[in-house]
């Protein structure tokens, strides 16, 4: 069921604020923030958000496939998205995610970097609350959805802080962690909860484990063959003051990475759609059987995991053969 219905925008300044809110929890914002974090901010705390935002995701998207409790009804609510209007409400994963970025960016900066702890504290605060508040402005979920997102967020934060250092090394050092990286979150996108009907929440999870799990082995990789985490000051430039050749360094590297990681994405969904239509006999067009258990799966996460390791392994190469370190 679409949203249908006419709005009038009467404070363009709430309008603007809450829909560029609304994109700061969405894809975009993330195959962005989260590479540029490890291109020119720190690899530790991008290793850290990585499996945060993985871990809070799968927890949220589950849970709303689980508790099926419906998204604000439209009419009264004007709805002003529609892309995930299939998906059911709560908890909202916006709100999840945002929290959970910006709680765990402060977390794992707050005693490495000289900043203030109240200025980082408001941030983190700011942005999770701007996040929330646009999914009420946005009328795609309730206060109980926003605030329950928020919660279990903060939860997770708790529960997983204690054991940050021991994930961190085993996904460093372990030599079974590109085949845990690789198999457990296979495993846990065809499980998924099942739907009476379709839902964009299995192949945006299948998204986001796939993009962790390459990300992770490329962590893996790095620390065995490349430079050790444990002495890659080299590629981090933390907090400095930004000078011109500074910022201009860092802009080249994100274009750079931005480039190659779009590339690998629209190179690898091509050939493994391709082959799997092959395989299933359907054209790489064909948007029902590209929704089946049997092809969305491997091709997102193929893609997805390709986009991960491109972003941790051959950016950083590329990077270095150009001299952007």
């Amino acid at each position: 069921q679409g949203c249908t219905q006419k709005y009038i925008v009467k404070n363009y300044f709430y309008y603007y604020l809450f829909k560029f809110s609304a994109a700061l929890g969405e894809e975009i914002f993330y195959i962005t923030f989260l590479p540029f974090t490890y291109w020119n901010i720190d690899h530790s705390v991008s290793r850290r958000m990585i499996i945060v935002w993985s871990i809070v995701m799968y927890i949220g998207q589950v849970s709303k496939d689980i508790l099926k409790w419906p998204r604000p009804l439209s009419p009264p609510v004007v709805k002003l998205e529609m892309r995930t209007d299939a998906e059911y409400g709560m908890p909202s994963t916006h709100a999840m995610a945002a929290t959970a970025i910006s709680f765990s960016f402060f977390i794992a900066t707050v005693n490495q970097y000289k900043y203030p702890f109240e200025l980082g504290l408001v941030a983190a605060f700011v942005f999770s609350t701007l996040v929330c508040l646009s999914r009420l402005y946005t009328g795609m979920h309730t206060v109980l959805d926003v605030i329950g997102g928020a919660l279990i967020s903060a939860v997770l934060l708790v529960l997983l802080y204690p054991a940050w250092d021991a994930i961190d090394d085993f996904l460093l050092t372990s030599p079974f962690c590109p085949l845990v990286s690789i198999v457990v979150p296979l495993i846990l996108c065809y499980n998924y909860p099942k739907l009476e009907y379709y839902s964009p929440t299995r192949g945006d999870t299948t998204t986001i484990l796939g993009a962790g799990a390459g990300a992770t082995v490329g962590f893996w990789l790095n620390n065995q063959y490349a430079v050790p985490a444990d002495t890659s000051a080299d590629f981090q430039l933390g907090f400095p003051l930004l000078t011109g050749k500074i910022a201009v360094l860092m802009l080249a590297r994100f274009f750079v990475g931005i480039l190659v990681v779009l590339l690998t994405r629209q190179l690898v969904k091509n050939v493994v759609l391709g082959l799997l239509g092959y395989r299933y006999k359907f054209p790489v067009d064909d948007l029902e059987a590209r929704r089946r258990l049997e092809v969305e799966v491997p091709y997102k996460f193929i893609t997805y995991s390709s986009v991960g390791f491109s972003a941790t392994v051959l950016v950083p190469l590329l990077h270095e053969l150009l001299g952007l370190m």
